[in-house]
């Protein structure tokens, strides 16, 4: 252990900068090598009220890490040749439909993440009847061809294991992995029995809302969850024994689990995530090139809970960072994987990232100046690095969140972010929900035109689902945008007809909207993919 006490001393350092920057309660994090576990410890509390700390045997969710084990459950069917990779769904689910023109979906566009489908709503507590409700759904891309994250993909993916072998997910999971790997403290489902061993899980006072750390945090709801998606709870100390696992390619110390070809499927670059990025999706597992380094990586969410798994199977290292929401588990796995192996191989650890300040803006000139509105306007300017809004006889200073959108603190503007857009590289207007300012800069059109019955869509939507509970559609210019209440903005809405919009730009995306139930003029419900929100009276 001594070998790294100057990296494991910066990484408690950094770690303990990161909780206080989220406001994260609780964090546990554990470091492995392909023989054996190399650090653990915990921070902060699995229960604030009752005033319970993080401990080694403390039981978080993983969340979609979830589908690397669900992979690996399905690639020990394939190598027993119950399961052919390349086959249609229906091969196995004879029922299984999706609306489509395009070849058939299988096994590996669901693991992949590129079957053209939607991502779900988890809006049903049975995970079998999301599965089922894709039939009203469509395949907006052929298959192999584009990635779109698909939870309900690998509930679907759940559902083919339980119909092969003939047994529940649990009794699969516990059989198949958990137990050869000795995983004797991870449960495979998350239900009431385990409840009080799980750290309990925070979320931001306001769902309806940018999230401000100046609001408290408060239980998340509590759920059962069983499906191939992401229902695994596990400790850090579970989950560097899984690491081990996958750093040593599929082997265990009593044999292989599945062999190094399999596992070379999981970890194959099937689709690039992103156009600007080297990030790939395999099996369950994404690859990451970050500062010349290949890593392999996942990371899981769920309404109070974080996870992270990374490792570098080049140098045989592997970290899981576990926390009871919010955080940024992802980041703080990327820095232990740099400071231990940097000190394990006799090289100056380099040096740790920044401390994020969002109110420090050193593009802050960018933005400053009077933008005009209707019969409004908002003037911005900056000093020594702050972005400076002049509203009321006050003076506030605004946090950035991502790009050129920012944070008022002020309840006139607390249900959206401040976006600035730019023409040229040149910022010339910016929006606050629908409302629109644009600068002496912006020489654009100033008159908009949009279909009149739009406006019966526009409002807040409302539902019951935990996981997506609602969400704002406003008229921005001359387009329709569903706005997020966490990220604070959104996605245009683009018109298919018949009350039917597609979310987003991209036309490959099989995200839909659906307005409906027209009273006096408002539509009273809108769906997306599968899931119903109702107009709410706020």
């Amino acid at each position: 252990m001594n070998k790294f006490h100057k990296a494991l001393h910066q990484l408690d350092h950094f770690i303990g900068q990161k909780m206080q920057e989220y406001h994260t309660p609780g964090l546990a994090i554990a470091i492995t090598d392909r023989e054996q576990l190399l650090h653990i410890s915990t921070y902060g509390k699995a229960d604030i009220a009752a005033d319970i700390p993080v401990t080694p045997e403390t039981l978080f969710p993983i969340a979609s890490i979830s589908k690397s084990f669900t992979s690996i459950a399905l690639l020990q069917l394939y190598e027993a040749g119950q399961l052919n990779l390349h086959a249609p769904v229906t091969q196995y689910l004879p029922w299984f439909g999706v609306k489509s023109v395009y070849e058939p979906i299988t096994i590996h566009h669901l693991l992949s993440h590129t079957a053209g489908i939607i991502t779900g709503r988890d809006f049903t507590p049975n995970s079998h009847y999301e599965v089922v409700a894709l039939a009203q759904t469509e395949v907006t891309s052929p298959p192999g061809e584009y990635f779109h994250y698909s939870n309900v993909g690998y509930k679907a993916l759940g559902w083919v294991l339980e119909h092969l072998i003939g047994q529940s997910y649990t009794e699969i999971l516990r059989q198949s992995i958990l137990q050869p790997l000795g995983m004797i403290n991870t449960e495979p489902v998350i239900t009431h029995a385990i409840r009080n061993r799980l750290a309990v899980g925070y979320q931001r006072f306001y769902d309806d809302r940018p999230y401000s750390h100046n609001y408290p945090l408060v239980p998340a709801p509590w759920l059962e969850y069983a499906a191939g998606d992401g229902s695994i709870a596990s400790t850090p100390v579970d989950m560097a024994t899984y690491l081990r696992f996958l750093l040593n390619k599929g082997c265990t110390s009593s044999g292989q689990l599945i062999s190094e070809d399999s596992f070379n499927l999981m970890v194959q670059p099937v689709i690039k995530l992103y156009q600007t990025e080297e990030v790939f999706y395999g099996y369950g597992l994404a690859i990451e090139k970050f500062n010349n380094q290949n890593y392999i990586l996942h990371y899981g969410g769920t309404i109070g809970h974080l996870s992270n798994i990374t490792f570098d199977l080049d140098n045989g290292l592997g970290v899981v960072v576990l926390c009871n929401r919010p955080g940024n588990p992802g980041e703080i796995s990327r820095v232990a994987l740099q400071l231990i192996t940097s000190e394990l191989s006799a090289q100056e650890l380099p040096s740790l990232p920044a401390i994020n300040h969002p109110t420090v803006i050193e593009n802050a000139n960018d933005y400053a100046g009077t933008y005009l509105g209707d019969n409004k306007q908002l003037t911005f300017f900056a000093q020594n690095q702050h972005l400076i809004l002049e509203y009321q006889n006050k003076y506030i200073i605004l946090e950035r969140r991502y790009g050129d959108s920012f944070y008022v603190n002020h309840p006139d503007f607390a249900l959206f972010l401040l976006s600035f857009k730019r023409s040229d590289n040149q910022v010339v207007e910016v929006f606050y929900g629908e409302q629109w300012y644009a600068s002496d800069r912006y020489t654009g059109t100033k008159t908009f035109n949009y279909p009149p019955e739009w406006l019966a869509y526009t409002g807040h939507y409302r539902s019951h689902n935990p996981w997506y509970s609602n969400f704002r559609i406003i008229l921005r210019q001359d387009k329709l945008w569903i706005i997020y209440p966490i990220w604070g903005d959104g996605e245009v809405l683009v018109p298919q007809g018949n009350g039917v919009f597609r979310i987003g730009e991209d036309e490959r995306t099989p995200e839909r909207i659906k307005f409906d139930s027209m009273i006096s003029d408002r539509a009273l419900r809108a769906t997306i993919s599968g899931c119903d929100y109702y107009r709410t009276f706020l």
